[in-house]
Formats: C-alpha cells, sequence, structure tokens
C-alpha cells in the first residue's frame, strides 16, 4: 500500500467509481489482518462496487478521506437492521488505510457522515464495533457523541480468538424526541 505522508487535513467527499479499487485494497487489509470487519476473506473489487451500488441505490452516504491525490479511508452508513421499523436507523461502518490512523481522519469522516445521515432524515446512528479491544474506535465514537449500550460476548472468531461486538448509539437530528418526517426503507 502506498505510503500517506503529510499530516495535513483530508479532503472529504463522495465516493466515486475510480475509488472502489482503492477502497477494497483498504478493507481487503482490515479483512486479512484485523478484526473490525468479521469477514474472513476480502471480497473482490467487483462485490466491493456491487455493495457500493446498493448502497447508493438506496440513497445511503458513502464518503471517502482524500489525502494527497489518494484514498485515506472511506466511511459510509447502511441500514441497521432489514426490517421497515428500523428505517430510521443506520449503522456507520469506517476504515483507514493503515498509513492514516491516527491522522484525525476517521474523525473527519465520522463528523461528515453524522451530517449527511442527518440530512437524509435518518434519526438514529449505531456503531457496532467488532472486539471489545478496539479501544480506538471505541472511543472514537464515543468522541462524537455515541454511548455505549451493550456488549455482545464471544459472538465471532476470527485469528484464534473469540471476538465481542460493542454495540454504540447515537441520535441524528432530533433524534426519538419526535416522530420521523419521512419513514426509509
Amino acid at each position: 500500500m502506498n505510503q500517506i505522508l503529510d499530516t495535513q487535513s483530508a479532503l472529504i467527499r463522495p465516493v466515486l467509481p475510480a475509488d472502489l479499487a482503492a477502497i477494497t485494497e483498504i478493507y481487503s487489509h482490515h479483512v486479512r489482518h484485523g478484526t473490525a470487519s468479521f469477514e474472513t476473506e476480502p471480497p473482490a473489487l467487483d462485490e466491493m462496487a456491487r455493495r457500493h451500488a446498493a448502497l447508493a441505490e438506496q440513497g445511503y452516504p458513502y464518503l471517502v478521506a482524500e489525502r494527497d491525490g489518494r484514498v485515506a479511508g472511506y466511511a459510509y452508513a447502511s441500514a441497521y437492521r432489514p426490517r421497515a421499523a428500523y428505517g430510521n436507523t443506520v449503522e456507520n461502518s469506517i476504515y483507514l488505510h493503515p498509513d492514516a490512523m491516527g491522522l484525525g481522519i476517521a474523525s473527519q469522516l465520522l463528523v461528515a457522515l453524522i451530517a449527511a445521515c442527518e440530512a437524509r432524515g435518518f434519526r438514529q446512528m449505531m456503531a457496532v464495533v467488532g472486539d471489545s479491544a478496539n479501544g480506538p474506535s471505541i472511543r472514537l465514537h464515543q468522541r462524537h457523541g455515541f454511548r455505549m449500550i451493550g456488549t455482545l460476548e464471544s459472538v465471532g472468531y476470527k485469528h484464534g480468538r473469540w471476538l465481542d461486538i460493542v454495540l454504540l448509539q447515537r441520535g441524528l437530528g432530533a433524534g426519538a424526541t419526535t416522530p420521523p418526517a419521512r419513514h426509509h426503507v
């Protein structure tokens, strides 16, 4: 993977088709070496393109962080659960190039993703953090208004060990104080 050198802020923008190869490379790294994703085999570019197209068709935001002309990370929202009553709740996903970790890019992506979801009228955002030992991701979400709501213990097995899932939640816009203006499905 190409090294990202400077420490300036990233440009956060909507994903372009040309970004999908870099996104696939970033995600593949996390599938192979990390515990944020419970996938065990990295999906190919055509599968990542299919996933992106499905999210775009459903109106979910999908963003990239660009630094020095390269994709340093990406974030997207997706349906939290498929049933209709969950339609106003999204789940966020954020992945960074290994060289971009610790530079504040995940924070930039999360802020932009929250704003994009609020603009679309979503009311709740869930973070489903793989591995209770993933302190940086848990702290990132807490810094941006998420509260820890529970831990699912030992629900995944990857890299020779059992993994928890930590659930965090944040209201968007008016949150649960009023009925939603529209129902997403």
